[in-house]
């Protein structure tokens, strides 16, 4: 049966646990995307020795992003899920994309210069992570690809590297276009900066029910007294606002605008509708840690649709490069 979907690739680097930002600001919407579109989610394992040369914690965190995932929503019979280094393909395309790329093109990388800012020194991986991620984009012939405001980059790199490629060589790459995920804010970390592993100021998004209430007592409120209104900028507005039922957001609304309940109930308040929103994930995910075959039988499988896909679209690019004879 033909499947007429517009095509999406996403990918996501297995270098640590999700948080409730990550969450709400994109993995729920790939969960939303799968029904629209043809999804190709990618672990993308080789990105992530850019910065993990650890093989032990690599593994495990490539198995869990694919158990967060299942745990979450994600549907592989709705989409493809598969690891990067399981399509050779990956590699094979980058090394012919390198050689119509310049330098000073590949200087114009988010993550180079940001290394050069700090005075870090950059390896080969670093300053080429355009080209594999290009790489990643064109092999699937994706319509869209959904990204943050603030990376659009990495489509843009995948565009100007397709258009420049069919010139060379004549119409191969369809040019994705960025599919830019709604904006849910900044979601505030427990210390009211931006929640980001870094800062250490996540909710996990499969944390324990006690891991919730440590992280949401420490979140820091101002003098304001039961009887005042309170500020809808605080951590603690914006996190109810984000997972509180209905009911209990317009309570927590009234308030923040006229006063009558104080910050110790407010807390208490977002620990219940925390839990609420974090329990059917993390009881979904540890059923199916328990089955850890069936885990990696679904990684492996999407990575066979996958490669079918990519397979097709190299051979292409290897006669329009000249490098078939037989």
């Amino acid at each position: 049966m033909t499947d007429n979907r517009k095509i999406l690739l996403s990918g996501i680097k297995p270098t640590g646990r999700p948080h409730i930002g990550n969450y709400f600001g994109a993995m729920r919407q790939f969960v939303n995307l799968q029904k629209e579109y043809q999804s190709f989610i990618m672990i993308a394992d080789y990105h992530a020795l850019t910065s993990l040369h650890d093989p032990e914690i690599l593994r495990r965190n490539i198995l869990d992003v694919m158990i967060d995932y299942l745990a979450i929503g994600l549907d592989p019979q709705k989409c493809v899920i598969f690891k990067q280094s399981d399509i050779p393909e990956h590699t094979e395309l980058t090394w012919i994309f390198n050689c119509i790329t310049t330098v000073s093109y590949l200087m114009r990388g988010h993550a180079y210069r940001d290394a050069l800012a700090k005075n870090k020194e950059v390896d080969a991986g670093t300053f080429d992570y355009p080209m594999l991620m290009a790489t990643d984009i064109l092999l699937y012939n994706p319509d869209v690809v959904p990204v943050g405001a603030d990376q659009k980059q990495h489509v843009e790199f995948a565009r100007d590297t397709a258009e420049k490629f069919n010139r060379t060589y004549g119409d191969t790459f369809k040019i994705p276009e960025a599919l830019i995920l709604p904006d849910v804010g900044v979601i505030p970390g427990t210390d009211g900066q931006k929640m980001s592993k870094s800062y250490n100021n996540t909710i996990g998004l499969f944390a324990e029910y006690d891991e919730i209430e440590k992280a949401v007592m420490k979140i820091p409120t101002d003098s304001r007294s039961i009887e005042n209104p309170k500020d809808k900028m605080s951590a603690l507005y914006v996190l109810h606002k984000l997972v509180s039922p209905p009911d209990i957001f317009e309570k927590i609304n009234r308030a923040y605008e006229s006063g009558g309940m104080g910050y110790q109930d407010i807390k208490q308040a977002l620990i219940q509708s925390m839990e609420g929103c974090i329990k059917p994930f993390r009881e979904k995910r540890k059923n199916i840690a328990t089955n850890e075959r069936m885990v990696l039988e679904t990684l492996k499988n999407g990575g066979v649709k996958a490669r079918a896909v990519a397979a097709s679209k190299m051979q292409e690019v290897r006669k329009k490069v000249g490098v078939v004879l037989y």
